[in-house]
């Protein structure tokens, strides 16, 4: 059965020795995050700060920082059999014959269960506060020590498009200027700057926003999926926990939000207000730098009676997002095979910090093939981003990076295989010549064929006889070795 909220989590996190309460004073202002640094670097567990300074609401961080985490987050011995149910239904066919369709049903009935599911009320309207808030009263984060405030980093965002009405929920960072107003950090890219820049156009005053924190594993993590525009992230939610997400309508807005919620913050921005905001440090382990974004006013609270705030911390890596980022890979494979069949695998290294480096290997059939495989992936959504794409043959472990490196250095000739592409950056990236403009790179790493002008024998790699290796296995014990 699905979790059905952040406390089922958290208690199922307990149960498997993945959680540490801690039960003295620790404040937010910096401590918890190193807290939480320390414990992702070391693999150690969740933790669930009972007494923060200055506030009575709980800290519950670092549930996602590990493979194990992930895979009790989404009810699950691997990540893999995620990735496997969604090839059963890229690959489901409606059967020839009466006998084929009934087999069917049960498959075909399953699916509507992922739609998410209205209901009138939830344990986020237990208390309602329209007077006499501040988002003070909760224990947010300051998460490094150049940055520029205390931030809101483990949102999930909901906006609507204006002109399908169709929803998004998307995990944007919130810096917290006042009481009453925070930051939205929805970069150029994302689906909410893009409704916002739509609603700007139309020339309407203000744009609802809600946010809601902390709610089960697989609701907040369908927030930083990179799905296509307008496919509803609850769906997505749904289909991960087996289960539809119930949502609730807003006080002040026609918005709806998870109705099992911790913490929901209503409001609106107003087309052309923007702050400063930032510095923050951010995933890429540098902070990024000041900006100008919009201004979100929060209008109502609705709440838990007792709420757990979630949060995370990002920053030189591997942390938290890594392995949330890892789950993607794993997950996602299937959709990118479905467009790219000649993909055998993928891997997105911890110091590649998700779009600096991405290592793909490919079953190579036709002159260039690489070639045509880094484009595709920097055609495919938020894979645009990716600084830099090296391709390996089918035999490479791209799981492995020393061997990825080994193979790599060996197999290019840097003048013929690398090519330099101009397009969209991540809005991150420090490096960039402008914001959001830049280059990419692609390594070429295949073996090269007579009709790509290589005309030399390409080497064998060094392997030991089979049979031998199994002799050898028996008198390496006989040695004690």
């Amino acid at each position: 059965m699905a979790y059905s909220d952040l406390r089922e989590f958290i208690a199922a996190l307990e149960r498997q020795g993945e959680l540490k309460r801690i039960s003295f004073e620790v404040d937010p202002v910096l401590e918890i995050a190193e807290f939480a640094d320390r414990a992702v670097k070391s693999g150690g567990p969740a933790l669930l700060f009972e007494k923060p300074k200055g506030s009575s609401v709980p800290v519950f961080i670092n549930g996602f920082a590990s493979m194990r985490k992930m895979e009790i987050a989404l009810e699950v011995d691997s990540v893999e059999e995620v990735a496997r149910r969604i090839s059963e239904y890229l690959e489901m066919r409606m059967p020839q014959g009466l006998v084929g369709k009934l087999k069917m049903l049960p498959k075909l009935a399953e699916m509507g269960s992922f739609f998410p599911k209205t209901v009138s009320t939830g344990p986020c309207k237990e208390v309602i506060r329209r007077e006499n808030f501040s988002l003070f009263d909760y224990p947010i984060l300051q998460c490094w020590p150049k940055d520029g405030g205390r931030f809101i980093t483990l949102p999930m965002v909901f906006t609507r498009n204006p002109e399908t009405g169709k929803r998004n929920c998307g995990m944007y960072r919130m810096q917290v200027f006042d009481e009453r107003t925070t930051g939205m950090h929805w970069q150029t890219h994302k689906q909410g700057a893009e409704h916002y820049r739509r609603l700007s156009a139309a020339g309407a005053r203000r744009m609802d926003v809600a946010v809601a924190i902390g709610s089960d594993p697989a609701t907040m993590y369908s927030a930083i999926l990179p799905l296509p525009p307008d496919l509803d992230e609850m769906m997505i939610a749904g289909f991960l926990r087996g289960r539809p997400v119930e949502m609730v309508k807003c006080e002040t807005s026609d918005l709806e939000v998870p109705a099992n919620s911790e913490i929901v913050l209503e409001g609106y921005v107003e087309p052309g207000e923007t702050r400063t905001e930032g510095p923050f440090g951010d995933h890429t382990g540098y902070y990024s730098l000041e900006d100008q974004y919009p201004v979100f006013h929060v209008t109502c609270i609705t709440q838990r009676r007792n709420p757990i705030y979630a949060t995370t911390i990002v920053g030189p890596p591997p942390m938290e997002d890594y392995y949330m980022g890892k789950a993607i890979e794993r997950i996602f494979l299937p959709l990118m095979r479905l467009q790219l069949p000649e993909i055998r695998d993928i891997s997105m290294p911890a110091e590649g910090v998700f779009h600096n480096l991405i290592l793909v290997s490919i079953r190579k059939s036709y002159p260039l093939h690489a070639r045509k495989v880094m484009h595709a992936i920097w055609g495919l959504g938020q894979a645009m981003f990716s600084k830099c794409i090296v391709v390996v043959d089918e035999d490479v472990d791209v799981q492995n990076p020393r061997e990825v490196a080994w193979r790599v250095l060996n197999n290019i000739d840097p003048q013929r295989d690398i090519e330099f592409v101009l397009g969209p950056v991540d809005s991150l990236d420090h490096a960039s010549r402008l914001p959001n403009f830049g280059s990419k790179m692609g390594v070429d790493a295949t073996r090269k064929w007579p009709e790509e002008g290589f005309t030399r024998p390409w080497p064998d790699v060094i392997e030991m006889n089979p049979e031998v290796k199994r002799r050898v296995d028996e008198l390496w014990k006989q040695a004690g070795l």
